[in-house]
C-alpha cells in the first residue's frame, strides 16, 4: 500500500506564490514518477504538471508553463509544485499522483495508481 499526503495549499491573492509538497509513503512504493492534478468546482479534473525521474522530464499543461515549476527529492520521497503568479483561475482541490502512466499519457488521471487526499488552493482577485 501506498500513501500520499499532500500538503502546502491555502488562500493568497492573485500574483502570490505557495509551494504545494507530496510526501510518499509506503511498502511497495517505488518511485517512479509524481504529477500534480487538480479539480475546480464544475470541471473536468486536469493534469497540471509532471515529473519522471529517470531523465528528469518535466511536463507542463499550457495554462502554467512559466509560471509553476515541478521537482522531486526522491531522497525524501517528495514532489514538490511551486506555484507562483497565482491566478484566481488556478483556484482548485489540488492532488498529487503516482504509479505513473507512460509520459505521452502524463495528463490522462484514469491512469495513475496512487493519490493524495488534496489540498485546496484559493486564489483571490
Amino acid at each position: 500500500q501506498v500513501q500520499l499526503v499532500e500538503s502546502g495549499g491555502g488562500s493568497v491573492q492573485a500574483g502570490g506564490s505557495l509551494r504545494l509538497s507530496c510526501a510518499a509513503s509506503g511498502s511497495t512504493y517505488r518511485s517512479n514518477c509524481g504529477a500534480w492534478f487538480r479539480e475546480a468546482p464544475g470541471k473536468a479534473r486536469e493534469g497540471v504538471a509532471a515529473i519522471y525521474p529517470g531523465d528528469g522530464a518535466t511536463y507542463y499543461a499550457d495554462s502554467v508553463k512559466g509560471r509553476f515549476t515541478i521537482s522531486q527529492d526522491n531522497a525524501k520521497n517528495t514532489v514538490y509544485l511551486q506555484m507562483n503568479s497565482l491566478k484566481p483561475d488556478d483556484t482548485a482541490m489540488y492532488y498529487c499522483a503516482a504509479d505513473c502512466p507512460h509520459p505521452r499519457i502524463w495528463a490522462d488521471w484514469s491512469r495513475f495508481g496512487f493519490w493524495g487526499q488534496g489540498t485546496q488552493v484559493t486564489v483571490s482577485s
